[in-house]
């Protein structure tokens, strides 16, 4: 394959990454109004990094420039801290309120009940980190991206073998 064909099909996933983003974002950002996840100033987080990621991907898609990669770039490792963080909130929200339903409950119980709570979701932020880690492989996969790692860590070019 040669260096163009390579390229474009690069710039195929590309377009096919950006699109599941978009549409994991604004998926995200529609279920996380619905379901108020605004009320405390902790919650808007997600909403607040979705709605600037959003913006940050049309200022690409028309500018193409550095900047806004870099910053798709920040937005979405913070997306990964984020989803993070998300799970440790979820988990300690889900068990203070089992705690006040049962201070006697044992460590164990206590972990089975927050696993299986559905108010918050536990592994509801895990989300924002997949949409976090899909942004990072779009940003990173830009040609410019490519290009630099190939000069600095001195990537030989390696030849698809005959087969």
């Amino acid at each position: 394959m040669d260096a163009k064909s390579e390229g474009d099909h690069v710039e195929v996933l590309r377009l096919w990454i950006l699109g599941v983003l978009l549409l994991g974002l604004l998926g995200t950002v529609t279920e996380l109004v619905l379901l108020s996840h605004y009320e405390q100033p902790l919650q808007l987080v997600p909403v607040v990094l979705i709605v600037l990621a959003i913006v940050a991907f049309v200022w690409q898609w028309f500018a193409r420039d550095t900047m806004s990669l870099n910053i798709i770039l920040v937005l979405m490792a913070l997306f990964v801290l984020a989803g993070f963080l998300g799970v440790i909130a979820h988990f300690e929200g889900s068990a203070e309120f089992q705690r006040d339903l049962d201070p006697s409950m044992s460590t164990w119980e206590l972990l089975v009940k927050v696993f299986r709570a559905k108010a918050p979701p536990l592994l509801a932020p895990g989300m924002m980190l997949q949409l976090g880690l899909l942004g990072l492989a779009y940003g990173l996969s830009d040609r410019r991206y490519r290009e630099r790692a190939k000069r600095i860590f001195g990537f030989a070019r390696v030849k698809e073998q005959v087969r």
